[in-house]
């Protein structure tokens, strides 16, 4: 070999060497472009140089998978794309996550796959600029790879399998011995901060993020968790149900009518309609509309229980509103963005349809799309829920806004005659009480002016400047949904305000969504930041209704979690001790403490908890803990035994 020869292939032998490391540098920051949507001066500042550690994890990540994947294939381009698929595919999904519903992706997330697919097919989704440029560049480094390492020198089978087993095993060290060790993570700079996950991801990385997010799989019990806990926080609850501490509504139906009285066991409504909420409120931010969108609601609250619910989510999760306003539990207090019918109510469980059961209640629930949405087919029994119809079930409905959902999506006046058929079939088998519950997906994401014919369309007659055509037209799409659950709520009232039973009627919506690509209509109006945490962009419209007390309440603002609790304690029904011990938090610590926000009583908000209010938190997450994975002392108390049969 000549002197050039030798030269050359000292270079080839550098390259290949030096290919690995860089490779997989350049493909850490095209994850962290594509995760993000830019990399400035800004993030490099703010976010990585603060936290180099966890990017050096990172890459060792994506070396390891790299030289692992070579070792076994000795191919290597097909290394190259296993450490891109590694990066960019997540990274993808949690730009997308993150516009969808304002949280990144999520190791729990990956039990969703189909119920993200949906949403996902329906939302046009834009590929982005670093999306594009990340596909090039990886094409470029799998052009490389293969001039680089082609007709490489076989190895020796022992050399080779050696070197296999050193790289399984340096990345099985680094993903069990590091990012599943909290300990070791910590030593690095990387704390876990799973109530906040778009910040903890913006800190550490999509990588690290998604890596370290596995340990929050496992829930930790609270400190000093025990019987005598437990007991403690009920025994203060009894105590102070001996004397009079005056009602959280003084002028409610409950607080003002005898004891004696108070019907003990009305019949109870839910219906969590579908992205409700009252978009008229947008005339006074310079939106006008062609019809009265609200007039049955606007007419309802002048004989009625109205308020806001505190939403925990945004631009999706309707299942954790529910699972917040069905149990009172708060998923603040688990890993954000987790689902917990899917992963925690995989046991019969306290819930109000639980507790209303063993009261001699029928219970029965109402979803319009398919039964497994969400896990509701195995989360509703252990909630209480004896029978559940969902779309399988249903049978001649009417079905719109099909220019995103193939099929369209059934109308809520059809789900209004579903819940009346429901009702009376119940009734017509027994003259127990029921407890009902209702959820609508009429007016579900994402909006287009082309979901509605013209004629049958809500108009906007006039915008502030700044809203495009396609924004205004996705409105006028949301519109028109929030016209028919206006439609709906009055279809209810009109039939259950001559049936002779007691009947009592909640209704609210899960979340507020972004309305065509982003936050025009919150910015350009002035009603909200671009923000999805914005606490504006988490209060839905709440009303309860009944037909046997015509007294307005102002309700203000309450959490999805106190949407039972409020509802029992205004219409003087019995209630769990869980339930009586949240009516006192709501009276003496806040209204809401949801997403780090929390509602105070005069309305105010604030991002932290005074020491007394801690203390409710603290409290709060006892019980639920108790209830949820705990060994039920509270639900004992509360006379609830749940055996496997629920």
């Amino acid at each position: 070999m000549n002197p050039r020869q030798m030269a050359a292939s000292l270079a080839v032998q550098l390259a290949r060497g030096l290919f690995p490391a860089a490779a997989t540098l350049v493909l850490l920051v095209l994850t962290e472009w594509v995760a993000r949507g830019e990399l400035t001066g800004e993030t490099w500042a703010e976010y990585i140089h603060p936290h180099i550690e966890s990017y050096l994890l990172s890459w060792l990540f994506l070396l390891l998978i790299w030289i692992a994947a070579d070792t076994l294939t000795r191919l290597a381009p097909l290394a190259t794309l296993a450490a891109g698929a590694a990066g960019l595919v997540p990274a993808a999904v949690n730009f997308y996550t993150l516009q969808l519903r304002g949280e990144p992706f999520l190791p729990w997330d990956l039990t969703q796959i189909k119920e993200a697919a949906g949403v996902a097919s329906a939302a046009g989704l834009k590929i982005q600029t670093s999306m594009v440029w990340s596909i090039v560049l990886l094409l470029i480094l799998l052009a490389l790879s293969f001039v680089l390492y082609h007709r490489r020198p076989r190895l020796p089978v022992p050399m080779r399998l050696a070197a296999i087993a050193a790289a399984i095993a340096a990345l099985l060290g680094l993903v069990f011995g590091v990012y599943l060790q909290p300990a070791v993570t910590q030593r690095l700079g990387i704390y876990s901060d799973a109530w906040m996950q778009d910040r903890y991801y913006r800190w550490y990385g999509v990588i690290t993020g998604f890596m370290t997010n596995l340990t929050n799989l496992e829930i930790d019990q609270p400190e000093g968790y025990s019987q005598e806990a437990v007991d403690a926080v009920l025994d203060q609850v009894e105590a102070a149900g001996r004397f009079e501490t005056g009602p959280n509504f003084p002028e409610s139906y409950g607080a003002v009518t005898d004891p004696e009285e108070v019907h003990k066991t009305p019949t109870i409504i839910y219906v969590m309609d579908e992205s409700y909420w009252d978009v008229s409120q947008l005339e006074q931010y310079g939106v006008t509309f062609d019809i009265d969108i609200s007039p049955n609601l606007h007419a309802l609250q002048q004989t009625s229980a109205y308020g806001k619910v505190y939403s925990p989510s945004f631009g999706g999760g309707t299942c954790d509103v529910e699972f917040e306003a069905l149990t009172g539990h708060s998923v603040g207090f688990l890993p954000s963005g987790c689902k917990p019918y899917q992963q925690h109510v995989t046991r019969p469980m306290f819930a109000l349809p639980s507790y209303l059961r063993s009261k001699g209640y029928q219970t029965a629930a109402i979803h319009c799309y398919y039964a497994k949405y969400w896990s509701r087919n195995t989360a509703y029994p252990n909630l209480g829920f004896d029978d559940f119809i969902s779309l399988e079930d249903m049978h001649g409905v009417d079905k719109v806004r099909d220019y995103y959902w193939a099929g369209g999506l059934v109308t809520d006046a059809s789900m209004g005659q579903q819940i009346i058929q429901e009702y009376e079939a119940l009734k017509a088998q027994s003259d127990a009480p029921v407890f009902l519950h209702a959820v609508t997906m009429q007016n579900h994401t994402n909006y287009n002016a082309a979901n509605y014919p013209d004629e049958q369309r809500v108009h906007i007659t006039s915008a502030p400047a700044g809203l495009s055509q396609s924004t205004i037209g996705a409105l006028e799409d949301f519109a028109t949904g929030v016209r028919d659950a206006d439609a709906l709520l009055g279809q209810l009232v009109s039939y259950f305000s001559q049936v002779e039973e007691p009947v009592i009627l909640v209704f609210w919506g899960d979340h507020y969504n972004p309305i065509d690509s982003g936050y025009d209509v919150y910015t350009a109006t002035g009603y909200a930041s671009a923000n999805s945490a914005d606490p504006a962009l988490h209060q839905t419209t709440l009303l309860m209704w009944s037909n046997y007390s015509s007294i307005p309440v102002d309700l203000g603002t309450i959490a999805a979690y106190e949407v039972s609790p409020v509802m029992m304690d205004i219409f003087g029904l019995e209630q769990p001790l869980y339930f009586q011990y949240l009516n006192r938090q709501l009276r003496y610590g806040y209204r809401s403490f949801t997403g780090g926000v929390a509602v105070n009583w005069d309305g105010s908000m604030a991002g932290s908890l005074t020491a007394r209010q801690e203390t409710w938190r603290q409290d709060h997450w006892l019980l639920q803990y108790d209830l949820m994975f705990g060994e039920g002392y509270a639900a004992q108390r509360m006379g609830l035994d749940f055996d496997e049969e629920g």
